[in-house]
């Protein structure tokens, strides 16, 4: 018989090697990876190829996934042919395609005797882009979308993934001041947005925070400024014009100031021509694109998370 000493050094040896194999299931290694930010293609006209090699371009990296801002330029029609021949190239991607609206894209639309059809064609995107809880592109990727809840069933465009322990997310901030209209009662639809967006914000930080994400990284088309200086504006009067990003950039540093990862925001607003690159300011980076599209790398568990591929990653104080 077996003395009772050897047996219990084997079940207790036994109980470790399961409890390892157990902790390594719930656990495992996180890899790096990388995915692809496309700027506005149709920033400078409406010349598709420039969406079509940047889209060929950021194939080549093999990334997780591609996000591309803005579908057309704002010279060309809100046409539901446009819209849909849009949607037919970005789904010919073989990466997983999120597409994150632009201004351009629906806020400056008009009809037939020139009023304004901004509300009806960011609908019709919405059925035409976002019909499911998946993205676009020959490998889909899963998307859980503010439209899943009844409170704010309109709002499909704002979605968010996971991937590498990073909370990736889509937010419609158009750059042409949030869509802010100074006329008395035109402005239904920025007030309608900031509170669906509001929520969504509160979402995000929260749910990074729950399953503490490393980081949580925003796409949108327009600049918050929240890396500029308190009480600063970013318009250049703003007296007479009232500011459509202050309150999702205070939203925006409050949530970030209590996150424990790194919060990446990144937008379509950047100079033609000048270098991509991440400029961080205590755990916040900014990065902003013109047309060009640039390769993000991730390594998850390291102090720089977020480094990009032949560009620059500054730091400020």
């Amino acid at each position: 018989m077996m003395p009772l000493r050897v047996l219990l050094t084997a079940a207790l040896a036994g109980l470790a090697a399961l409890a390892a194999g157990h902790a390594q299931a719930v656990q495992p290694a996180v890899r790096g990876f990388q995915f692809g930010v496309i700027g506005h293609s149709f920033k400078s006209g409406p010349d598709e190829s420039v969406l079509r090699r940047a889209i060929a371009d950021a194939t080549q990296i093999a990334p997780a996934f591609i996000v591309a801002t803005g579908i057309k330029s704002s010279t060309e029609p809100c046409s539901d042919k446009l819209y849909a021949q849009r949607r037919a190239l970005l789904s010919e991607a073989a990466p997983p395609m999120i597409v994150s609206l632009a201004g351009s894209d629906w806020s400056g639309c008009v009809n037939s005797i020139g009023r304004s059809s901004a509300i009806e064609r960011l609908n019709r995107l919405r059925e035409l882009f976002y019909a499911d809880g998946e993205s676009l592109g020959e490998r889909r990727l899963p998307l859980t979308r503010l439209s899943s809840s009844a409170k704010f069933r309109s709002y499909a465009e704002n979605a968010h993934w996971e991937y590498g322990k990073v909370l990736f997310a889509t937010i419609n901030l158009p750059a042409n001041n949030n869509h802010f209209r100074a006329e008395a009662g035109r402005n239904s639809e920025y007030e309608d947005r900031l509170v669906a967006n509001r929520a969504w914000l509160h979402r995000l930080f929260t749910l990074a925070e729950r399953q503490k994400m490393q980081g949580l990284v925003l796409f949108s088309d327009g600049d918050v400024g929240v890396q500029a200086e308190q009480g600063f504006s970013l318009l250049p009067s703003f007296q007479s014009k009232q500011d459509g990003f202050a309150e999702p950039r205070r939203q925006i540093r409050a949530m970030a100031e209590k996150f424990k990862g790194k919060v990446l925001l990144v937008d379509t607003q950047g100079g033609a021509g000048t270098e991509p690159s991440i400029v961080w300011r205590g755990n916040v980076g900014h990065m902003s694109l013109a047309a060009e599209w640039a390769e993000v790398r991730v390594a998850p568990g390291t102090a720089a998370l977020f480094t990009l591929k032949g560009g620059s990653a500054e730091t400020t104080p």
